[in-house]
């Protein structure tokens, strides 16, 4: 299913009917929609899911580039608005945490409660180049070799570029069913926006403190849904101390957040999809 926006992206959702509740799922980078199947699939039906294709990911249009982690919060503000979605449960994972947080912050009173599962910081996501020196600009990103490298893969559809570094960096543990797997890949060659999300992820800040680019805004103290927030022991893209700036930033708040470990790396999805679907269903009750 697809919807037009009024600002005229036009977004693709998936969509799973069940209770009054309403979950609203948002994904990653190089991702899709599609990393949700197997959550959409187990997850008790007490829940009606939407899981869209952000701008620029996925079978969504890139029509206008995006600058900022706002512009994402404020493509699903309208998707909402299209859909008569006025209060929910949200859930973000890795980079759509960040946009599932900005979203939160923007418009307290539409987030029932807010999940985050193995999400970037409040203080947002890293860029670095390979000696790790910290990347200040979206012109030191666009020129960064591992960027250029993924931006080649994906012009030349290099599906075995994305299966291995997927491997290595998302399923270190347990990997998807073949068929799957390939719809991830596809998610991962489909997306439109990288220098753009790596540059806004870098700058990304909604806490109250410097992340090194640039100060926080303060936007968190907005949120007032509670949290649960879901990291794997083996995750290598996200660490534990960026999940740990989540929750510290969130206690200073004085948002009710509860943070659960999980033995998974950056897709408990896949890797401990049971445990994650428990968590969830506890946390929603």
């Amino acid at each position: 299913m697809e919807v037009t926006l009024s600002n005229g992206e036009t977004i693709f959702y998936q969509k799973k009917n069940g209770g009054e509740d309403i979950l609203l799922l948002l994904h990653g980078n190089l991702a899709s929609s599609d990393q949700w199947d197997l959550l959409i699939e187990q997850l008790p039906s007490n829940y009606t899911i939407y899981a869209p294709d952000l701008r620029g990911y996925g079978k969504s249009t890139y029509n206008k580039p995006i600058k900022t982690f706002n512009d994402f919060a404020t493509d699903i503000k309208l998707f909402c608005d299209e859909l008569n979605l006025t209060a929910f449960h949200l859930m973000g994972w890795s980079n759509g945490g960040g946009v599932a947080m900005q979203f939160a912050a923007n418009y307290p009173t539409r987030v029932d409660k807010l999940i985050l599962l193995a999400s970037m910081s409040t203080r947002g996501y890293p860029a670095h180049n390979p000696d790790g020196e910290r990347l200040h600009s979206k012109e030191e990103i666009a020129s960064d070799p591992m960027i250029n490298r993924m931006l080649h893969a994906q012009t030349k559809g290099e599906k075995t570029f994305f299966e291995a570094a997927m491997n290595h960096l998302v399923y270190p543990i347990n990997k998807p069913e073949k068929a799957r797997f390939e719809k991830y890949i596809v998610g991962a060659l489909q997306q439109q926006n990288v220098i753009d999300v790596a540059d806004a992820a870098n700058r990304f800040n909604i806490s109250s403190v410097s992340n090194g680019i640039i100060e926080g805004t303060g936007n968190l103290n907005n949120i007032i849904s509670p949290v649960l927030v879901l990291w794997g022991k083996h995750d290598l893209m996200v660490s534990e101390i960026m999940t740990l700036e989540i929750v510290n930033d969130m206690k200073e708040h004085d948002i009710n957040v509860i943070y659960k470990v999980l033995n998974a790396g950056h897709s408990p999805l896949v890797d401990d999809i049971n445990n994650t679907i428990v968590e969830i269903y506890q946390f929603l009750l």
